[in-house]
C-alpha cells in the first residue's frame, strides 16, 4: 500500500507579512483621505449655496419692493444691510428712441447684492424691466 504525496501534504497556517501590513495601511489611509477630501468639497459648496440662497433671497425682496414703488423713476442707490449684505440699485430708461411714440416709458431695474465670504467677494446680480404710464414719471 503506498501513500501518495498529496494524503501527506500538511498546510501551516501562514500569517501576513509586514510589507503586506505596510502595503494594506497605506491604501487604506489614501482612501479614507480621498474621502474625508470630498467630504469637506461637499460641506463648503453647501455652505455658499447657502449663501447664494440668502443673497437670492434678499434680491429678490428688494427688486419686488422697487417695482411695487409707485412712482419709478430713473435713480441709482446702494445700501448696506446689518448682516453685511450691499445692494446695489441702478435704474435706467431702456429702449427710450423705440418707445418715444408709445405712451409708456420702459425702465431698466439692475440689482446687484454683493457679500463677502472670507477673504473673497462674492455678488449676485438680478436685472428686470418696467413698463410705466408716461404721466406717472416724475
Amino acid at each position: 500500500m503506498r501513500i501518495t504525496n498529496s494524503l501527506m501534504k500538511v498546510t501551516s497556517p501562514r500569517g501576513f507579512t509586514l510589507l503586506e501590513v505596510l502595503v494594506a495601511t497605506a491604501i487604506l489611509g489614501i482612501a479614507v483621505a480621498v474621502v474625508l477630501q470630498l467630504f469637506s468639497a461637499n460641506l463648503r459648496a453647501l455652505a455658499m449655496s447657502e449663501d447664494y440662497v440668502s443673497a437670492t433671497k434678499r434680491a429678490e425682496a428688494k427688486m419686488r419692493e422697487i417695482l411695487d414703488y409707485t412712482p419709478l423713476a430713473e435713480t441709482s442707490f446702494s445700501e448696506t444691510t446689518g448682516d453685511g449684505y450691499r445692494i446695489d440699485v441702478s435704474v435706467t430708461n431702456a429702449l427710450e428712441e423705440r418707445t418715444e411714440t408709445l405712451p409708456v416709458k420702459l425702465l431698466e431695474i439692475s440689482l446687484t447684492v454683493h457679500w463677502t465670504k472670507g477673504i473673497k467677494e462674492r455678488s449676485l446680480s438680478l436685472k428686470t424691466m418696467k413698463a410705466i404710464k408716461k404721466e406717472q414719471i416724475l
